[in-house]
């Protein structure tokens, strides 16, 4: 055991200063934003390292881990291996919230009653049975059933753990908050909750949404943010940096930490935006097939009105045969299980070559008619639909795209399209999904003149991304360029948070354009400047990097 005053970061990690801090706080608990590279886990690997080595957790109380993927609870459950003797890091339990809660019905079962009471052999599976079988998202709400109900297991948890690690958590639903609430308001158990800035454009002076939020109000928790993207390259960590320094000075790191060569930052001088456009164009087809960079580490970051500013853009890329999408209702849309349904069918009926697509819409039937007493019947029956419909596309008799979909949707059923995700099967959460599907379809039909073209860009794999700085969050790519560092664009000193997220989504490139003009294109909405004036701030901290 060593003195706190003489801990150092295991593995001779640098960490930044609110790191260290949230590394060491042993008075309150916490609630750290941060984005993608910020080295979230390491924090509470590290965090589980200094608890354990200085004793601040002491023996025989344990730490609680909670992550929301098994991968997630595992990585930690390593990296503390790693940094902790073995007997030390046997005193980390990682779970995930629907094994937490599952280990405690299992301890006290007993206290379940009525049409809560479980037998000793239940089981989990896709249906609530009672007494014999719970479902996954009947956990979390049983388990604080015991908790609200029995002061012995309660007082059992709160012995057993010291300090509780919330990894993700702004990934957390309304039944596990209640549960950790049930478990753990009102000790003097000290819980680190580690978020991702997704919830905003970032957590600056505890200004949290959301759980996060919640959390910090309930547990009176302090926030902290963590800013430098540590799988950036040294140039674009010492940018991010020199902005830190200007927003949160005792957040910044001394610039020897961040010494190296590597990673770029350009500025590209553009008289109009029709310039921008063709260049940017080059460039980006150059990155694509010279320099092999991958379509889907390039994203073209706007501040606002993606469509206007990237009109001539997209206009470019296409001539160029470079696949994009913008991510604007797309990014939700496309992940939606119904959409990927209907882009997969088109797919296969109107491509050559889409054996994923084809495999995806198979294993469809695995979940289809499940009582059919031949299990190839549905595979079959699909495959005579699909071929079909592939047959009538190739002779020009299949009427509309709309009409093909519509037919594959009915013979699949409403109850295997429901069963698809949890939202379908309360209110017209399906119909709205496939009715905003064919909306945005025949939109890039009409804007390309060709289905492939179309799907290739509703899906996005593959294809250069172009979205909004708020659309970013969370996302980072190898390369990031940011139109318009203007005033006109970035106007507000407010903005400057949104500015640093633009700039710190990059890897290894960042390239930061301004034209002298931008002529006001037909879907632009509100004022709209055509003279513009480089926002020579922003720009200034390019400069920082040499």
């Amino acid at each position: 055991m060593i003195a706190p005053e003489a801990w150092l970061p295991a593995a001779d990690m640098t960490l930044e200063p609110n790191a260290l801090t949230a590394v060491t706080m042993t008075e309150r608990s916490l609630v750290v934003t941060a984005g993608p590279g910020a080295g979230k886990t390491e924090l509470l690997a590290q965090r589980a390292d200094f608890l354990l080595r200085t004793g601040q957790c002491r023996y025989p109380r344990r730490i609680l881990a909670i992550s929301f993927k098994v991968d997630a609870a595992k990585n930690l459950k390593d990296r503390v291996r790693r940094r902790c003797s073995p007997e030390l890091a046997a005193r980390l339990d990682s779970y995930t919230f629907h094994a937490f809660a599952k280990r405690l019905i299992d301890a006290f079962r007993p206290v379940l009653s009525g049409i809560d009471a479980l037998d000793p052999d239940y089981t989990i599976g896709r249906d609530r049975i009672p007494g014999r079988q719970v479902d996954f998202d009947s956990l979390a709400p049983l388990a604080t059933t015991i908790l609200e109900s029995s002061p012995f297991a309660r007082a059992a948890l709160r012995q057993t753990y010291g300090f509780v690690f919330l990894d993700e958590f702004q990934d957390c639903t309304t039944n596990q908050y209640m549960l950790l609430h049930a478990a753990f308001h009102g000790t003097d158990v000290g819980l680190s909750a580690v978020g991702d800035v997704k919830q905003r454009i970032m957590g600056w002076a505890g200004a949290l949404e959301g759980v996060l939020g919640r959390f910090a109000e309930d547990f009176t928790a302090q926030p902290l943010t963590l800013y430098l993207n540590f799988r950036a390259q040294p140039r674009l960590r010492r940018m991010q940096n020199a902005m830190v320094r200007d927003m949160e000075p005792s957040a910044a790191v001394p610039d020897v930490d961040l010494a190296g060569d590597g990673g770029e930052i350009e500025v590209l001088r553009y008289r109009d935006s029709a310039e921008e456009a063709r260049e940017l164009a080059d460039r980006i087809a150059a990155w694509i097939t010279i320099d092999d960079v991958p379509a889907e580490e390039i994203a073209i970051l706007v501040r606002a009105q993606v469509g206007p500013y990237t009109e001539a853009l997209r206009s470019e890329l296409r001539a160029r045969d470079v696949p994009f999408r913008e991510e604007t209702e797309l990014q939700d849309l496309s992940a939606e299980p119904a959409a990927t349904l209907i882009v997969d069918f088109l797919a296969v009926v109107t491509g050559e070559r889409e054996p994923d697509a084809y495999t995806r819409l198979l294993d469809v039937a695995i979940g289809w008619r499940v009582d059919d007493e031949l299990s190839e019947r549905p595979h079959a029956e699909l495959r005579r639909a699909i071929d079909e419909a592939r047959r009538e596309y190739g002779e020009g008799q299949h009427g509309t795209l709309r009409e093909l979909v519509d037919r594959f949707l009915g013979l699949l059923g409403e109850e295997m399209l429901t069963a698809l995700a949890p939202a379908y099967q309360q209110g017209q959460r399906l119909q709205e999904v496939i009715e905003s599907v064919h909306t945005r379809l025949e939109q890039l039909w009409s804007e390309t003149g060709d289905v492939i073209q179309a799907l290739r860009e509703f899906k996005g794999r593959d294809a250069v991304k172009l979205l909004t700085v708020h659309k970013a969050k969370g996302l980072e790519y190898d390369v990031v360029v940011v139109l318009g560092v203007e005033h006109e664009m970035f106007w507000g000193n407010d903005q400057r948070e949104e500015y640093f997220v633009a700039v710190s989504r990059a890897r290894k490139l960042v390239c930061l354009t301004v034209c002298e003009q931008r002529p006001r294109p037909p879907d632009a909405r509100g004022r709209w400047d055509v003279q513009r004036r480089p926002h020579r701030e922003f720009l200034d901290y390019a400069l920082s990097t040499q």
